[in-house]
């Protein structure tokens, strides 16, 4: 997929040669750490912060202009090396010169500041940026709506979903008087009841429409109003894999045969289900992955029982399992109904089958309608990534991060288990929560910006230019913290 958009990789090599090497000869060699963190200026910023919003989920204040490739680094003058890269969003790494060089450009500039309203007053070159760009990186999907942001892209692809099914139903009727007005007081038959079903520990976004769909944790959805939407168990494996794979394979049964059984519930219950989300692998629930075979069987029942399928690509997508599509995998029959994206992409949106594209205007709109100036953004990442052979990196970073992880389990199998994931977008579970926090912190004052997930899960989102001295970094100081824990 990234040769069909390498047009401008020869030049950008040309400009700045071997681009990996310039990071990587910017970058510090190891990680430092000189304060507590957060340090003295990242707590006063804290206190300045919190005055005006709420501040619990902030970690630390980084210095922007001095982070470089791998390496974050903070106002306090911490240097990280981040194998979390702001929740799986940055592709390149901090400062990369390409990017910077982006916005060089005059014509890029006045794209970034004249910022359009996409779904009314498109440039003269949105067409072909989209067709370029976007579409070239398809996962066999022939139709394409931007958005800003991952919910954003889940919650207006539920709409399509929606009215692909309802038009279904009506045929090539116009809307009922009753429907039209009914629709402004939501209520049927304007406001169908339909649902979409999602599984247990899934993530697909925080804003209204997307939050009954995700189950991942309380405090995402506390005091919120949700839909009555049937939730399926998503398949919970045993490790190692190849050690357990008749117990698996009983849990794919279970889980898809319950996927059966709420469709039809639901449909008896006159509230259909028009559509199935789900992620290749749940990212925020806990680093949560099924096999091919699930996936395939998956798409079969949606097929079967005439209901869209959206595989999940905001977090997976762009690259970090080693293919550009987490759901390239599970070599699935045909491409699903519907691929939502974000993160690593820049802009978000999602790609869809020509079905699942309403007929008329408005019905699935908003201001901005993505960001033409995150589209140069992602043009250059995807040059980037196709001169200098990323995809293979990340295989190759993902195999030696994993086998030494597998080592690493084996060695203290008392603490941490379960060593999972594909490419470089990899987690292992530590024995408790409790655990986990406190390697998460040890891993800091050591510096390394980690991440956890789920219950008890460490999870790693480095850069696709993440290779494997940076992974043996974090290998060694991983090991090391296990050390100091089992004494």
């Amino acid at each position: 997929m990234l040769n069909t958009v390498a047009r401008n990789s020869k030049n950008l090599k040309t400009k700045y040669g071997n681009l990996r090497n310039i990071v990587s000869l910017a970058e510090p060699k190891q990680p430092k750490v000189v304060t507590d963190i957060p340090g003295p200026r990242s707590k006063e910023l804290l206190s300045r912060l919190r005055n005006i919003q709420q501040t619990g989920s902030v970690q630390l204040f980084a210095d922007y202009e001095k982070s470089i490739g791998n390496y974050l680094i903070d106002v306090d003058g911490n240097i990280l090396l981040d194998t979390y890269t702001q929740i799986s969003s940055v592709p390149l790494g901090y400062n990369h010169p390409a990017l910077l060089n982006t916005f060089k450009n005059e014509k890029n500039i006045k794209t970034l500041i004249n910022r359009p309203a996409l779904g009314v007053f498109p440039g003269e070159n949105w067409p072909e940026k989209l067709e370029s760009i976007l579409q070239k990186v398809s996962p066999g999907l022939p139709n394409l709506t931007t958005m800003m942001c991952g919910s954003c892209s889940n919650e207006n692809a539920y709409k399509n979903m929606f009215i692909a099914y309802q038009t279904k139903r009506r045929g090539e009727n116009d809307f009922s008087k009753e429907e039209l007005e009914s629709s402004l007081i939501n209520t049927p038959p304007g406001a169908p009841r339909l649902s979409i079903l999602s599984f247990k520990n899934a993530f697909h976004g925080r804003t209204l429409g997307a939050l009954s769909t995700t189950h991942s944790k309380a405090i995402h959805k506390l005091d919120f109003p949700s839909f009555d939407w049937p939730i399926a168990d998503f398949p919970k494996y045993q490790y190692p894999l190849h050690q357990h794979v008749a117990e698996n394979s009983k849990e794919d049964d279970r889980c898809l045969e319950q996927v059966e059984d709420l469709i039809e519930k639901y449909k008896k219950l006159n509230n259909s289900v028009a559509g199935v989300v789900i992620e290749p692998i749940q990212s925020e629930g806990g680093d949560n992955e099924a096999s091919p075979e699930f996936f395939q069987r998956l798409q079969k029942i949606c097929k079967s029982n005439e209901v869209y399928l959206l595989i999940d690509e905001v977090q997976t997508g762009g690259g970090p399992t080693g293919k550009f599509w987490c759901h390239e995998h599970f070599n699935l029959e045909s491409s699903p109904d519907v691929v939502t994206f974000s993160k690593k992409m820049q802009l978000g949106g999602y790609f869809h089958t020509k079905e699942l594209s309403p007929k008329l205007p408005y019905r699935v709109f908003n201001t901005w309608m993505g960001d033409p100036g995150k589209l140069l953004m992602l043009e250059t990442i995807i040059n980037v990534a196709n001169d200098q052979n990323l995809l293979k990196n990340v295989r190759e970073t993902g195999d030696h991060l994993k086998k030494n992880l597998i080592e690493i389990e084996s060695e203290f199998s008392h603490l941490i288990n379960s060593t999972r994931g594909r490419g470089t977008f990899l987690a292992i579970n530590a024995k408790t929560t409790q655990l986990r926090d406190h390697i998460l912190d040890k891993l800091k004052q050591r510096g390394i910006q980690s991440g956890g997930c789920g219950d008890n899960a460490i999870r790693l989102r480095p850069a696709l230019i993440f290779e494997t001295k940076h992974a043996d970094i974090f290998l060694d100081s991983f090991r090391n913290v296990l050390i100091e824990l089992n004494k």
